[in-house]
C-alpha cells in the first residue's frame, strides 16, 4: 500500500500510537501543537537534514538502517557537547507513492535507535515531497556544557575511538552496490572475510553515537567526527583560536580498516583523516590528567600540521564532506 492511499492523518495517528512512552522530563508529547518538556541542566538543541541522493544512496540503505543512522547523527551532536540526549521531534517528506511497508521500516529503525539512546519521539511533521527528506531535531541537558572553543595550548589532542572505518565501509558498499543483512552476514562477493568487511559496513549504515560521559568532565574542548578528522579538528581549533600537531603514528586504526584498505588499494590512513561518519569523539584535555582514550597530538599556537613517525612534516590536504563543495 502506498502512502498516498493512507493519508496524513493515518500516518500520524501510527507514528503516536507507536511512540506513547512517558519519558522523564515529558509533560505532554505527540497529539498537540507543541510538545511540553522539562529537560535537567542546560539546555542543548540540534538539528541535521538527511536528504535521498546526497546523504544516503537506497542501492545499499535499507529503510531500517537510515531511520537508525537518522537518530544516531543527531545524538553524537549531544554528546559532543558533554550532554545527555531525551527528546527527539521527526520531520519525515516522502513522495506518494513510497510504501506503507517502506514507512513501517524506517520507523522500525528509528525505534531500535531511540531504544538504544534511552529517547523520546515527542512530535514532528509528515508531509508529501518529490524526494525523501528527513529531519531530527534532538533536545537534550548538560550540567556542564562543553564547547569547540576551550582548547589551550599545550592541551592533548584524542578521539575516542578508531578512524576511518565508516569511509572504508562506504567504499565496500559502493562496490557491492547492493543493501546487506548485517545481522545474518553472507560473503556477498566481496574479496574479504564477512567478519572484516562487516564491522567497517556497519558503521557507515547504523554508526553508534559515542556518549561523552567518561570524558567530558575532563574534556577543555570538544566536537565529533562527522566530516573527518582534519575538517573537524580545524573546526574546533578555529573557534578556540589555535593551532594543532597531529602524530600519524598515533592515529588509531582497526584491523578491519588495516585489512580491506589493503585489499581495496586505499590509504588506511587517508581514510582515518579525511573519511567522515565516525562519529567517535575529538576532545582536548590538560596534559596533568589521565584520559582513557586515544591520544593523537597536542594542541599548538597556530596551524595544523601532520607529522610522520620520524617528527616530520608531511602535506596532506584537509578533504572530507563540505556541502557546496566540489567533492573529489
Amino acid at each position: 500500500m502506498k502512502l498516498s492511499q493512507i493519508g496524513e492523518l493515518s500516518l500520524l495517528d501510527k507514528i503516536r500510537k507507536r511512540f506513547r512512552t512517558r519519558a522523564r522530563g515529558l509533560i505532554l508529547g505527540i497529539g498537540d501543537d507543541a510538545a511540553v518538556v522539562v529537560p535537567d541542566g542546560s539546555t542543548l538543541v540540534t538539528t541535521d537534514m538527511m536528504v535521498e541522493g546526497v546523504h544516503f544512496d537506497f542501492s545499499w540503505t535499507t529503510p531500517f538502517q537510515l531511520g537508525f543512522k537518522l537518530i544516531s547523527v543527531n545524538i553524537s551532536d549531544i554528546y559532543a557537547m558533554g550532554g545527555k540526549p531525551q527528546f527527539v521531534l521527526l520531520n519525515f517528506a516522502a513522495h506518494g507513492s513510497c510504501t506503507l511497508q517502506f514507512f513501517t521500516n524506517f520507523f522500525d529503525g528509528i525505534e531500535h535507535a531511540l531504544d538504544t539512546y534511552g529517547v523520546s519521539l515527542i512530535g514532528g511533521d509528515v508531509s508529501a515531497s518529490d524526494r525523501l527528506m528527513l529531519s531530527v531535531t534532538a533536545i537534550g541537558s548538560a550540567d556542564a556544557v562543553v564547547r569547540r572553543k576551550g582548547a589551550r595550548i599545550g592541551d592533548r589532542i584524542y578521539v575516542t575511538g578508531t578512524l576511518g572505518d565508516a569511509a572504508c565501509g562506504l567504499e565496500l558498499l559502493k562496490k557491492l552496490n547492493r543493501t546487506v543483512d548485517l545481522k545474518k552476514g553472507g560473503c556477498y562477493g566481496l574479496p574479504l572475510r564477512w567478519r572484516t568487511a562487516a564491522p567497517l559496513m556497519r558503521r557507515h549504515l547504523m554508526p553508534l553515537a559515542r556518549d561523552s560521559a567518561a570524558v567530558r568532565a575532563h574534556a577543555t574542548a570538544m566536537i565529533d567526527v562527522s566530516d573527518g578528522l582534519l575538517i573537524d579538528l580545524g573546526r574546533l581549533c578555529r573557534e578556540s583560536g589555535v593551532g594543532a600537531r597531529v602524530r600519524i603514528p598515533d592515529i588509531p586504526l582497526s584491523d578491519e580498516l588495516k585489512q580491506a584498505a589493503s585489499v581495496l588499494g586505499l590509504s588506511a590512513v587517508g581514510l582515518a583523516l579525511s573519511g567522515g561518519e565516525d562519529y567517535e569523539l575529538l576532545f582536548t584535555a590538560s596534559p596533568k590528567r589521565k584520559i582513557d582514550a586515544n591520544c593523537i597530538g597536542e594542541i599548538a599556537r597556530s596551524g595544523i600540521v601532520v607529522m610522520d613517525d620520524a617528527g616530520r612534516r608531511i602535506n596532506i590536504a584537509k578533504k572530507g564532506y563540505q556541502h557546496f563543495a566540489v567533492q573529489g
